[in-house]
């Protein structure tokens, strides 16, 4: 009786089975595996479509949809970069959760200063999917997952990228005409709205910048001050105001940082509107720039070139040891040389067969044969050798 519910079950599977391919609707289609991780066909047509919707910001006509040709070959390549990099963080145990934190309270201020509705959690995760069509979730993983990649290639990539100090000496002294300055400085600011506001409220703005003076003085960074602080449109760049040249400041402000040193900080200069704080960030007399006011600079040049080939070789070497399939029709445009790629689909795997004769012969199969249990039971056959 057992026998036959077991057959029975088998015989029903199959005409279901039978019954289910003749109208199968496909919902999602995985086109790569990476190790424990899928990349899915919607995945590439979501970044497809995100990728032409900024080239086409950027240019237009014909010369948008060669670009956006050439850079669909991609897609495939960067999805599987991203994978591989976020499993890397995983293994060497990298947590970004403060940093990602941090930076979601940064966003919510910021929208709060236009939106202060947009200070409950529940408000600014509805104003996140509005303006991203992600939930508050997925935006946050997204970050997440933007902050490990970027960790793991300074860790394991940037950091071992060194530079001696004779070779940026050597490209100052061959560069040199490169690095004339004209007299310019760099300036920070924050700004402190008192704008429509009662002479309670002018004392409260005019406070607010004393302290932030005082706490600039005192060795905090004037850039986090001015992005928390600061009600300019600056403050989202860190209150930068980047280079000016002798007249391009009002005559007065001019007159109070141009000949200072790098590093001071103007007292709150009152204005109309609110209060005006300013920092000196750097100085270039005019004439030939000297080796240690361009280091870093030329630190710069020598570094970007050495550094997207050491990347590539890093990923390269991460697909060489992961478990990698790719669907037929689909292309890794960075594939790891000799690597083996091929898709293997479950689905088209062929059972292996024997013949009763084959069973016959091979005497260990057949006494394997006889510990197999009965289906729907725990029995195992007798042996009739008794």
């Amino acid at each position: 009786m057992q026998r036959f519910l077991y057959r029975a079950m088998i015989a029903f599977s199959g005409l279901m089975a039978g019954a289910w391919a003749a109208d199968v609707t496909i919902l999602e289609e995985i086109v790569a595996k990476v190790n424990g991780d899928i990349v899915t066909r919607s995945e590439l047509e979501r970044s497809r479509l995100s990728m032409a919707a900024e080239i086409r910001q950027r240019a237009k006509g014909p010369e948008a949809e060669a670009l956006l040709q050439e850079k669909e070959k991609d897609l495939l390549r960067d999805k599987i970069d991203s994978l591989l990099l976020i499993q890397k963080a995983k293994e060497l145990s990298i947590n970004v959760d403060p940093e990602v934190s941090k930076q979601l309270a940064d966003i919510q201020k910021d929208a709060a200063k236009t939106d202060i509705t947009l200070a409950d959690p529940d408000k600014f995760q509805a104003y996140v999917k509005q303006n991203t069509g992600m939930s508050y979730e997925d935006y946050k993983s997204e970050i997440r997952n933007q902050m490990m990649t970027q960790r793991v290639v300074r860790q394991e990539v940037g950091g071992r990228i060194n530079i001696p100090k004779q070779e940026v000496a050597k490209y100052y002294e061959e560069h040199k005409a490169e690095f004339q300055r004209e007299e310019q400085m760099f300036l920070r600011e924050i700004f402190v709205s008192t704008e429509g506001k009662d002479a309670a409220g002018q004392a409260a703005g005019e406070k607010k910048a004393k302290d932030l003076v005082a706490r600039a003085k005192k060795g905090e960074r004037f850039g986090e001050l001015a992005r928390d602080n600061s009600d300019a449109r600056t403050a989202a760049e860190f209150g930068d105001l980047g280079a000016m040249k002798k007249g391009d400041l009002r005559e007065d402000l001019e007159a109070m940082v141009w000949t200072k040193d790098k590093g001071f900080v103007t007292d709150p200069i009152k204005l109309p509107n609110g209060f005006l704080i300013l920092r000196v960030e750097e100085r270039h007399k005019a004439g030939q720039a000297q080796l240690e006011e361009v280091e870093s600079e030329i630190m710069e040049r020598l570094y970007m070139p050495r550094f997207q080939p050491k990347i590539r070789e890093f990923l390269t070497q991460l697909r060489q040891d992961a478990f990698l399939e790719i669907k037929e029709g689909f292309v890794d445009s960075s594939a790891a040389p000799g690597k083996k790629t091929a898709w293997t689909d479950p689905a088209q795997l062929k059972p292996e067969t024997v013949t009763k004769q084959e069973v016959a012969s091979n005497p260990r199969r057949k006494r394997l044969m006889w510990m197999v249990p009965i289906p729907l039971t725990s029995s195992v056959p007798k042996s009739s050798s008794k």
